[in-house]
């Protein structure tokens, strides 16, 4: 059994390259889900979160005969939910059918803020969609790690980079590497991504991603167990992260 050590400590980042965290919980609403009455409701508990938005959900369909050009339909399956914004558009919550998500955009303040946010708008969300039964819950921190385009030296930022095939000492123009790794006798598993991503506007950087996806893998009835999860979750997100980066990338972003 893999030991989760909840008194294990790690450094605090002034400068941490978080980019965009997630809790996301899928869970199917038993309430009756009419977009009236729920659409009131969510607004009426969140005046916060001004920008609202009803997310739909749309199906493509593509038909292509031998002797015909190709005729594309669209399917509208139907409204699914809400998508709401708070007013400086850092806070994101989306509350459907099948579950609800919460993410808190660039800049991070702190994981209490986080969750206690995050835990909140979960409440309200289970009081209105009264789901009987969690089905998964998600942890995901997207970070970002900047430098100059001189400095692309994986070896600089990963403790693990990618080499290049044998007797072929060239550099790396991008690369990505995904891992799904099993926490042997506890219900997770943890997806981590690790890629290069160019330069997004005239005068950014260049950026090493680091993606880390924390998950449940069983049902949970006991809906009380929900931040001890998220507790246990976010330990193992922070164990993934530090045994990832090298010490001079600790010394970038400390």
């Amino acid at each position: 059994m893999f030991k989760i050590d909840l008194t294990e400590s790690f450094p605090l980042l002034s400068r941490a390259p978080i980019v965009e965290a997630v809790i996301g919980v899928t869970a199917r609403a038993e309430s009756s889900w009419e977009e009236a009455a729920i659409s009131e409701q969510f607004k009426q508990r969140l005046p916060e979160y001004p920008g609202v938005h009803a997310h739909r959900e749309v199906r493509y369909e593509f038909k292509h005969a031998a002797d015909a050009q190709p005729e594309q339909a669209v399917h509208d399956m139907g409204w699914r939910g809400l998508r709401c914004e708070s007013a400086d558009k850092l806070h994101i919550a989306q509350f459907n059918r099948d579950g609800f998500s919460f993410s808190r955009l660039k800049p991070y303040q702190s994981w209490e803020q986080f969750y206690q946010e995050g835990f909140r708008l979960w409440g309200i969300y289970n009081d209105v969609a009264q789901p009987a039964e969690i089905q998964r819950i998600g942890l995901r921190f997207i970070n970002r790690i900047e430098f100059s385009q001189n400095e692309v030296k994986l070896e600089d930022f990963l403790e693990n980079p990618p080499k290049p095939p044998r007797g072929m000492d060239i550099p790396f123009e991008g690369f990505l590497h995904q891992n799904t790794l099993v926490v042997a006798g506890h219900p997770y598993r943890i997806n981590l991504i690790q890629t290069v991503q160019p330069p997004q506007g005239v005068d950014a950087s260049w950026g090493v991603i680091l993606d880390i996806d924390v998950f449940t893998t069983e049902p949970i009835v006991n809906q009380d167990l929900i931040g001890q999860h998220l507790t246990k979750m976010r330990w193992l997100k922070n164990k993934v992260f530090f045994g990832s980066i090298t010490t001079k990338t600790l010394e970038l972003i400390q």
